[in-house]
């Protein structure tokens, strides 16, 4: 799982560490299994926030973890084009290449630690699709994607893109160098991440070594989720057990911990886990298929706009295609 990493954690800034008296510890209200299932083409995923209440995920609505899988040669699959309104979608890739492309003629490829953050405000098209080498090479694919919700005063701003590049995520360390921390959005302690949000929300990619703890400021008017990417450990100071494929929601306080089993199996060096947060919009949600709007009518009017040619119209040339094959 390569992601981002570095040589030495400890050459890295400090994830702060939480004040005995002023700050309380988050307990864990729940952890949950994600269900398997299959998206786009057919390619495997995992349905983080199934079973979760949507008032523990808001300002979240949905989040799949793509793979963890080896493709051989021929097999990576895509989605087809397919409409967005009302929301974000957050592409984090961890291995292997994703390229996107719109109706706008916006999009690139995304690989190891790249995250591609889209706004579909008022409506775009879109389409997923691997890259030409890696569906004839195969190889490894493993991802998240994250749908973030727009407030209402938001939901039909213009689409916007932005391509965050591994490099630009902001790094810290646990105090002790257990455990490397990647901001993506938002920010612990001073560090920023450079994801640009219109609700307050923080994402963070955090590996933990075998036996390692860490534990993370938080923001109380925030809430707190953690999704193990691949790993064993606990969640919060209770210790109750955390694995791959589990989402663990927080309740109420100041910080979060988590922490590594001391052995791991086979598979895996650490405790991989993905953090999020955010302050909760708590407006109405009407959500189906590919539209996440505040009432009913305003889901109808998001069908009706896209079955009219409304949201945007397939574009005759792809960007990801080279224009070398034409």
């Amino acid at each position: 799982m390569p992601a981002v990493t570095v040589d030495n954690p400890l050459s890295l800034p400090r994830v702060p560490e939480p004040n005995p008296v002023t700050d309380h510890a988050r307990p864990v209200r729940s952890v949950t299994t994600a269900p398997r299932g299959f998206e786009g083409e057919g390619f495997p995923v995992h349905r983080a926030f199934a079973g979760v209440d949507l008032a523990d995920l808001d300002p979240f609505i949905h989040m799949d973890q793509m793979g963890e899988v080896e493709y051989a040669p021929g097999e990576p699959k895509g989605t087809p084009w397919h409409p967005h309104r009302g929301f974000e979608t957050v592409t984090y890739m961890i291995d292997g290449e994703m390229a996107h492309s719109d109706s706008n003629g916006g999009g690139g490829l995304i690989t190891n630690g790249d995250t591609q953050w889209m706004t579909a405000g008022n409506g775009i098209l879109h389409i997923e699709t691997p890259p030409e080498h890696l569906v004839a090479s195969g190889g490894l694919f493993h991802g998240l994607q994250l749908w973030v919700n727009l407030p209402r005063a938001q939901k039909l701003v213009a689409p916007r893109y932005q391509d965050i590049n591994a490099t630009r995520v902001a790094l810290l360390s646990s105090p002790d160098g257990g455990a490397l921390v990647r901001v993506i959005a938002g920010a612990i302690g001073e560090h920023a991440g450079p994801g640009s949000t219109y609700t307050p929300i923080t994402l963070v990619h955090a590996t933990l070594a075998p036996g390692a703890s860490l534990t993370l400021p938080w923001p109380n008017d925030f809430n707190a989720l953690a999704y193990a990417l691949a790993g064993d450990g606990t969640v919060g100071s209770e210790q109750r057990p955390f694995s791959s494929g589990q989402l663990a929601v927080y309740g109420a306080g100041d910080t979060l911990t988590i922490a590594a089993a001391p052995r791991q199996d086979s598979r895996t060096d650490g405790l991989d886990v993905f953090v999020l947060g955010g302050r909760p919009i708590r407006e109405p949600v009407a959500a189906h298929g590919p539209f996440v709007m505040n009432t009913k009518e305003e889901l109808l009017q998001a069908f009706e706009d896209y079955q009219a040619g409304r949201l945007g119209s397939i574009p005759a040339v792809h960007s990801d295609v080279d224009a070398s094959t034409e």
